[in-house]
């Protein structure tokens, strides 16, 4: 057979540093307790293999924290990463919040409690599927502002934030260099999908945003996700499903191979179906980047978890990567967790040798090869067996022996003889969630409604003679914005259609307070039109559109210039006779009625009249209100709204995020109709659950469950677990 060297020299033992660096000795440039070579990360010294998984605060809750750090650890996790939040944490331009699930310290604290490393993903930016990719909307109203750009009003606020935030982990020692559990922080995030939409200022942008990093002097190194021109000494990595075979490498011979983001499933949107990827896939790519030098490997996302409130991007359901080792809910999410756990188990009993040794790369058949890792003086030697045929077994000789691999698979001998684990052979059992029904919402008597309030054109103090931007006057404090006009009827039209053409999500119309109907866009369809027949008035004459953004966009350049909501609106007679009301007399409220009061809170639920809930009449924009009782023990918690039509949930006065039952997949059925609602939501007894109905649904359909797990047989496969 014929050896060859492995790719990239990473023998060299120069090690960058992250931080202001001194030279300690030949060879080493150390920064604090962390540093890094072109094979690993080295802490306190040695190179390690680390695996990480992300676990994003404000998508769960500080009394969900514990279990799910623990559960990570359990299943043979190193590091937990995690963004910051932005938005949640500078609501306002030098008001700040860290409380509640906004702790950012209190989750570093309970990752160091449990004697687990952290990758702290400032960003500022994040995308993650978060409204507005995490900038607070303020932004937006800054003079001359460029975002993520060599603009200086952007740098401007981006330095403050990212500050502060290294100021705040250095001021409680969680920097490992201090002791902490820091051991790798991110600026940017995937920078480079977009760098060349800003020519010249693009990587003029990058470089500044390293420097600025690596000058806050944290100890620890700085890492660009997906970010070829990553400058020294920031480390450049991967993003996807599989980077072992996607991924070009670092830029440096000195930089490591690190793995920031391995999908463990994809985020769902409204109207799409959930992404379901094997733990066997999942298995066997990591394994080959670990084969291939990497060292590095964190799942996105090892617990998904809650959308709460208005937090999702544009169209992204409430529920975030529930198909994770750890699902929704923080329960164990089989065969994946299992797998997986076996998995690191297997390449950390010969992480010494793998990080140690010579790595080499032969074929052993058309679609077959071998990575081995040698220890010439130790004796000690680790072989990764592939089968990178999808469909067929292989049969492959391999030091005098023969060995049977399954068709895409690697098989991990830590000996180079005896095979410890196959990512194709999964040993872990099955599970199946159970839902348990405590309580139905059927009974009329325990509903009261009320019907929020249609504003005309009088009603209105924002005019203008034209259809404004939705997100530039709504500024993320509500996901509507009513457009009204009022016209006198000189239309001879026998058979009028209004026709409101928009970029934003959703529509409602009423004309002279009568509802006349809605349509909306998707993910994938960035503008749609509704018609709708309407009766109009000899005299005067109101149209209310409600302008409705389920969630903002995430990414793309130029965020700032993004344009949302109605730019067409008219009254048509037939195909060539129409009247454009588009350049008109409009007026402008921000939100609903209902929203401004608050009365999905307990202490302002007074004040609107609350009426008996009449669910026959399908009345739009509806608010339900009911009291009851939290379910007898400590399994999860949801609220099944396969009853509901469009909306926003809250219980005591907590939003446990929108829903949107009616938007159906192409299965013709919804893709999210459980609502997770944590147990700290919820008081003993008289809980107060209010929701707001956009277009109709029945709240009699209501229930309340318990969710927990039940082990099937290893005959199940994987693919009839979709729950």
């Amino acid at each position: 057979m014929e050896w060859r060297q492995s790719w990239r020299p990473w023998l060299r033992l120069f090690v960058m540093a992250a931080a202001a660096v001194v030279i300690t000795q030949e060879g080493c440039v150390c920064g604090g307790d962390v540093t890094y070579d072109g094979r690993s990360l080295i802490i306190k010294g040695e190179r390690r293999i680390l695996f990480s998984g992300s676990i994003h605060y404000p998508r769960s809750t500080p009394e969900m924290w514990g279990s799910l750090i623990g559960k990570a650890k359990e299943g043979g996790l190193d590091v937990i990463q995690t963004y910051v939040f932005w938005n949640l944490h500078e609501p306002q331009p030098g008001q700040y919040n860290f409380s509640g699930r906004y702790d950012l310290v209190k989750f570093m604290k309970e990752i160091q409690a449990q004697g687990l490393y952290a990758c702290l993903r400032i960003g500022p930016f994040i995308e993650s599927e978060w409204t507005y990719g995490g900038f607070p909307f303020w932004l937006h109203d800054v003079p001359d502002i460029v975002y993520r750009s060599d603009n200086e009003p952007f740098k401007f606020y981006m330095q403050n934030f990212t500050t502060k935030i290294v100021n705040m982990m250095k001021s409680e020692g969680l920097y490992a260099s201090q002791g902490g559990p820091i051991i790798l922080s991110q600026i940017e995030n995937e920078y480079q999908n977009i760098e060349a939409a800003f020519h010249e200022k693009g990587p003029a942008y990058v470089r500044w945003a390293a420097k600025m990093a690596v000058e806050l002097q944290t100890g620890v190194p700085w890492v660009m996700c997906k970010q070829t021109d990553a400058p020294d000494p920031v480390i450049n990595t991967c993003n996807g499903m599989r980077c072992g075979q996607t991924f070009g490498g670092p830029n440096s011979p000195n930089k490591p191979s690190l793995w920031t983001e391995n999908w463990t499933s994809f985020y769902q949107v409204y109207g799409g179906e959930p992404y379901i990827r094997s733990a066997e896939d999942i298995a066997f790519h990591v394994a080959l980047f670990i084969a291939r030098n990497g060292s590095y490997v964190n799942y996105y996302m090892y617990h998904g978890g809650t959308n709460f409130g208005r937090t999702s991007s544009s169209y992204v359901i409430t529920s975030y990567y529930d198909q994770a080792p750890l699902d929704e809910y923080g329960l164990l999410r089989q065969p994946k967790w299992g797998h997986l756990k076996a998995l690191h188990a297997a390449i950390k009993s010969c992480s010494t040798t793998l990080l140690q040794g010579m790595p080499t790369n032969f074929s052993l058949g058309q679609l077959q090869e071998a990575y081995v890792f040698r220890e010439e003086t130790e004796g000690r030697c680790v072989a990764f067996l592939i089968n990178n045929d999808e469909r067929n077994n292989a049969t492959v000789q391999f030091q005098n022996a023969s060995h049977e691999l399954m068709p895409k698979s690697i098989s991990i001998l830590p000996d180079c003889e005896k095979v410890i684990f196959n990512t194709a052979t999964v040993n872990t059992n099955y599970t199946k969630r159970i839902i348990r029904t405590t309580e139905i919402f059927d009974s009329m008597d325990r509903w009261q409604g009320y019907t929020d309030v249609i504003p005309n054109y009088e009603n209105t103090s924002l005019h203008s003679d034209t259809l404004l931007e939705h997100m530039n006057v709504t500024k993320d404090v509500s996901d509507y914005l009513w457009y009204t006009l009022r016209f006198q009827h000189n239309i001879s039209c026998a058979e009028p259609v209004l026709v409101a053409e928009s970029k934003g999500h959703a529509t409602h119309a009423f004309v002279n307070n009568i509802y006349i109907g809605n349509a909306h866009g998707s993910h994938d369809t960035k503008q749609f039109i509704m018609q709708s027949p309407v009766v109009l008035s000899n005299e005067i004459n109101n149209i209310s559109l409600l302008g409705v953004m389920v969630g903002l966009p995430d990414s793309g350049a130029f965020l700032e210039r993004r344009f949302s909501g109605l730019t067409r609106v008219e009254i048509q007679c037939s195909k060539n006779e129409f009247y454009n009301f588009t350049n008109y007399a409009w007026g402008y409220q921000v939100g609903l009625f209902g929203e401004k009061l608050q009365i999905y809170r307990e202490e302002n639920i007074q004040m609107v009249e609350w009426s008996k809930a009449n669910t026959s009449l399908n009345q739009p924009l509806t608010w339900y209100k009911t009291f009851f009782d939290a379910p007898i023990g400590n399994d999860p918690v949801a609220l099944n709204l396969s009853s509901m039509g469009k909306g926003e949930a809250w219980i005591n006065g907590q939003s446990i995020g929108r829903y949107w039952v009616s938007f159906l997949t192409s299965k013709r059925k919804p893709s999210q109709i459980m609502y997770h609602v944590p147990r700290s939501f919820f008081k003993t007894s008289e809980n107060l659950l209010v929701l707001l109905e956009e277009a109709g649904g029945n709240p009699l359909h209501i229930s309340l469950n318990t969710i927990s797990l039940s082990t099937l047989p290893k005959h199940i496969h994987y693919y009839h677990l979709l729950q």
